[in-house]
């Protein structure tokens, strides 16, 4: 990956619906040297797809908390379990496994406190493998969606 393959990642990560000719006009590039490049970093993973990033509270869940979660073991069954059983939920917009104590971080989302609390009980306090749950509210975000330092 050169300098050139970078500022093609810099531009789409800011801006995902740029057309090929606006892409290739601000990294200095034709439409086909730059439509060849933007291929290949899809090929290879490197961009690993494109999305609308949406207000929140503009849909509706504007309420997000954190979640530490504590399993009962370390186990490969029982960590496996509880990874694919998160996958399932959808209001879990972001789920990381973590090294030491708590072993994951979820962050949900809920239209509010009592939707929150009826997903906590329901479904994260049934989620196998639980030993403890601990969560915390988050007051605002002050970073959100940033792309990658390129």
């Amino acid at each position: 990956m050169d300098a050139l393959d970078r500022e093609i990642l810099a531009q789409v990560q800011a801006d995902g619906r740029l057309t090929l000719t606006e892409l290739a006009g601000r990294v200095g590039l034709s439409v086909s040297p730059a439509h060849r490049r933007l291929r290949a970093l899809e090929r290879d993973g490197v961009i690993t797809g494109y999305r609308a990033q949406l207000d929140p509270a503009g849909v509706g869940l504007g309420f997000e908390a954190l979640v530490f979660v504590t399993l009962t073991e370390s186990g490969a069954g029982i960590v496996a379990a509880f990874e694919q059983a998160v996958v399932e939920i959808p209001h879990v917009v972001q789920a990381q496994r973590l090294f030491g104590t708590p072993d994951f971080l979820l962050r949900v989302v809920a239209s509010d406190l009592t939707g929150f609390q009826q997903l906590y009980d329901s479904k994260l306090a049934t989620l196998p493998g639980v030993q403890k749950l601990t969560s915390t509210l988050v007051m605002k975000s002050v970073v959100e969606g940033r792309g990658l330092p390129l």
